[in-house]
């Protein structure tokens, strides 16, 4: 299990940490389609949805590393769906 900011930033989904809690702080973040915080506990197989301004990225978590190259990164994660959103009131829904 890992914390979900640390999760983002190690899977380079976020540049850094403090964005990545921002971002869950924010609501921005579900985990198996439930709101998370930056301490919400991750671990292999749960669904990660994301919203980065007008795009919505839906990841499945396939490894935890503490620590991975950035070759390794991308390996942490599937990508299952990015959405780009048409208007405000598509923002407003998520």
């Amino acid at each position: 299990m890992m914390r979900l900011d640390k999760f983002l930033k190690v899977s380079r989904l976020v540049k850094r940490r403090t964005l990545a809690k921002e971002v869950c702080d924010q609501g921005r973040v579900l985990v198996d389609g439930k709101p998370a915080k930056a301490g919400t506990n991750i671990s292999v197989g749960d669904e990660l949805t994301i919203r980065f301004g007008q795009k919505i990225v839906t990841v499945r978590i396939e490894k935890i590393v503490e620590n991975a190259k950035k070759d390794e990164a991308g390996l942490m994660y599937t990508l299952l769906r990015e959405e780009k959103l048409q208007s405000d009131s598509d923002v407003l829904s998520f």
